[in-house]
């Protein structure tokens, strides 16, 4: 998928919602661990509520990983299942991956490959033959790490180094990668009062934006500096919409609290689009 398709999506649906797929056996609906795969049964049923709310599911590895094989069949399920039904939506394998050259093609094969996601996050600390090999991939997308939602993101992002902060200078220094148009970046919903900064720097690149919903993240303030005349923003809510309740009627709940978002969302870009 282009940046183009996906800008296309964002007006069609009036909305630039994300839904994390964050399926935790302690939390999903009793009724499903009764079925031969609870996980993907979850995740179905979440994707049927609210696909036509949203623009991206973004499953997290690590919830499936957890289960082993059984989580992997699940993993591959879902997005098999997202990408035959509803295939103009935007996929995000939250991996977090990010090795040295080699191992980083691996992983790059695996979840657009194999597993065939639009995008994948990675982590940059290990630097430009650590991301350039997920960025080698034509219309795929290499969601890096930029500036996280959580309470230890102050521990190094922050820091100044030569005067200027270290996520400032990995905002700069991945400009200058390799297919660098390929690039996304996670900015964290929490972190609001520094997209005006982040803009000045990637004005033109899609922001993933966790941390809206149970992490307190306000939406409003996310557009009003992070947003461009493109857009350019996915925002990600999981626990919020997903865990909306853990009774039968769950797929209804959580359409109910996605239907929220999306409406609010519609009046955001009605005021500074017309859409």
């Amino acid at each position: 998928m282009t940046t183009q398709q996906l800008h296309q999506q964002i007006l069609q649906k009036k909305s630039f919602l994300c839904v994390g797929l964050d399926p935790d056996l302690n939390k999903i609906p009793q009724h499903l661990l009764e079925t031969e795969d609870p996980v993907f049964e979850f995740n179905k049923a979440i994707i049927d509520a609210t696909h036509d709310l949203t623009v991206g599911y973004k499953p997290n590895t690590a919830f499936f990983e957890a289960y082993g094989i059984k989580g992997w069949i699940s993993l591959q399920k879902t997005i098999n299942y997202i990408n035959e039904k509803f295939p103009e939506i935007f996929t995000i394998a939250d991996a977090k991956r990010g090795d040295i050259g080699n191992t980083s093609s691996m992983y790059a094969k695996a979840f657009f490959e194999d597993l065939n996601f639009d995008s994948v996050t990675v982590a940059p600390y290990m630097g430009k033959d650590s991301v350039e090999p997920f960025l080698a991939f034509e219309n795929k997308h290499t969601i890096m790490l930029a500036l996280t939602s959580n309470e230890g993101a102050f521990d190094f992002q922050t820091l100044e180094t030569n005067g200027k902060e270290l996520y400032k200078q990995v905002l700069e220094t991945s400009k200058a990668w390799k297919n660098s148009h390929n690039l996304m970046y996670v900015v964290g919903a929490t972190k609001a009062e520094y997209f005006t900064e982040i803009r000045k720097i990637v004005p033109d690149s899609f922001l993933l934006v966790p941390g809206i919903g149970a992490q307190g993240g306000s939406l409003s303030e996310v557009c009003k500096y992070g947003m461009n005349d493109k857009i350019g923003l996915l925002v990600n809510s999981a626990r919020a919409i997903i865990y909306a309740s853990n009774g039968t009627d769950f797929a209804e709940k959580a359409r109910e609290e996605a239907l929220k978002v999306q409406q609010e969302m519609e009046e955001i870009l009605s005021l500074k689009f017309k859409v």
